[in-house]
């Protein structure tokens, strides 16, 4: 049960920017995208890759990677459409 609740937690962290990076991609615009939250949120989700490396935890290392990935294009496509 616990880690079946973990396993979707992971998967909606993981893909929880996938709208947005959508969404700015088709429109090519990313006017309403907070650049201050983007980085602020990447550098958060990095501290806990770094925690999962020293848990040795790979839920924790694979969920917030992926989100740090999507977290990466977003910044890419902000800074490409702003």
């Amino acid at each position: 049960m616990w880690n079946l609740i973990g396993f979707l937690a992971a998967t909606l962290t993981m893909f929880s920017f996938l709208p947005q990076i959508i969404k700015v991609w088709r429109t090519k615009s990313a006017k309403d995208v907070s650049i201050v939250m983007l980085l602020q949120l990447s550098a958060g989700v990095s501290l806990w890759i770094v925690y999962g490396l020293y848990l040795k935890s790979p839920v924790l290392i694979m969920a917030n990677s992926v989100t740090l990935l999507s977290m990466i294009i977003l910044v890419w496509l902000y800074v490409k459409y702003r």
